[in-house]
């Protein structure tokens, strides 16, 4: 690679949201704590407030993940934050065409605002690519022919883990006029790049993998387009739904060691699918990164990796309960991508009856993968 070729991803994760370089003065933006700043005059005008232009803070961390996804960041208090204002993006009545298996929250979110008449919801699985597509156009749908106004993507999906053909359903979606958005939180930046593959924006929770270590809640859309940025930004204005500054200090240092992190943890990923897949208490494995799992030749034609997130089954509710309870280094909670392995029965939450009882959805942390491994067989073996 020669002085004038692009950065590669792990080095602009590094690189990118540092400040001008000039000696004396710091690596890091640093942790900008103020609401108000000293007014401007008409013809040198500044940020006045926060909630109006953001802080140094903030537009680092847009600045490091943008560059990272090709695209116009911006950071919201929340995932569900900036997933509520990429919603607000579409008129009343809109249609949205989502995934059946998906995040929670997002389906809470897309289902009680159908419930308020502020859209309406068609569901399809997004692994049958010719239904999906059928979906948006509008066929075969109770849209009396009605095509899609947003196509709301995960890849891989949460907690099925199921991978969709990004690349055919972007082009579906702009085919039909429909905005799409993908969210990126299971890939990461490092790991896949939808605006690349036709998004139209995309969703991270920082609170997930990039911030990393579970102390943080922060959400990052990002927009193809200035203009679709800039409406991201007076949503996030209007609503309030403004990031923490050291929560944005934070995301932006735990995407610094994004690369290590995934690296590692996706390698243990790796292995220990393969194992659960010969363990006789095990049903099924559930990640791409297996040759015979569905979505393998898809993830490995559009993903960078297999990720650090897998599903497996046991025989039933209460054998995966008693695997939770039975693991010591692995962590029973709800939330993922932290530098700690996670684990929990996604089937227990409201509103996700099509998931199988006894799933376990398994976040790898970046613990020893012998450790861990010790760990589940002898969890499975309690069970």
């Amino acid at each position: 690679m020669t002085a004038a070729s692009p950065r590669r991803p792990e080095t602009i994760a590094v690189t990118a949201g540092r400040p001008t370089a000039a000696p004396g003065e710091p690596l890091n933006v640093p942790l900008v704590l103020a609401s108000n700043f000293r007014a401007g005059t008409p013809d040198a005008p500044v940020t006045e407030y926060s909630r109006d232009g953001g802080t140094a803070t903030w537009h680092a961390l847009e600045a490091a993940v943008g560059a990272l996804e090709g695209g116009i960041a911006a950071a919201f208090a929340s995932g569900m934050g900036a997933a509520t204002a990429l919603l607000d993006l579409v008129p009343v009545g809109a249609r949205v065409v989502m995934p059946t298996d998906s995040y929670s929250g997002v389906r809470a979110l897309l289902f009680d605002g159908a419930a308020l008449g502020r859209w309406n919801v068609d569901q399809v699985d997004i692994t049958d690519t010719a239904a999906t597509v059928a979906a948006v156009a509008g066929a075969g749908s109770d849209s009396s022919g009605r095509p899609a106004d947003l196509l709301w993507l995960e890849s891989p999906t949460n907690p099925l883990i199921d991978v969709a053909d990004l690349t055919a359903l972007c082009r579906a979606g702009r085919e039909a006029g429909a905005l799409v958005v993908v969210d990126n939180t299971f890939a990461t930046p490092l790991g896949q790049q939808p605006l690349a593959l036709g998004a139209d924006l995309v969703l991270h929770s920082a609170t997930k993998f990039i911030g990393g270590h579970s102390d943080l809640l922060t959400g990052i859309a990002v927009a193809a387009s200035g203009d679709m940025a800039a409406r991201l930004v007076r949503r996030r204005q209007l609503a309030g739904a403004t990031p923490g500054a050291l929560e944005a200090f934070l995301a932006l240092r735990g995407l610094r060691t994004l690369a290590v992190r995934l690296a590692r943890a996706q390698e243990s990923a790796g292995v220990l699918a393969a194992r659960l897949l010969e363990h006789p208490a095990v049903e099924r494995v559930r990640y791409p990164g297996l040759a015979d799992d569905p979505g393998h030749a898809l993830a490995a034609q559009q993903m960078n990796g297999f990720g650090a997130m897998l599903s497996f089954e046991v025989s039933g509710a209460a054998a995966a309960d008693a695997v939770c309870r039975a693991l010591r280094v692995v962590t029973n909670a709800t939330s993922l991508g932290g530098v700690e392995s996670t684990i929990e029965r996604r089937a227990k939450l409201a509103g996700q009856e099509h998931i199988p009882p006894g799933l376990l959805r398994f976040s790898v942390g970046v613990e020893h993968v012998e450790d861990l491994w010790d760990d589940l067989s002898a969890a499975l073996a309690a069970g």
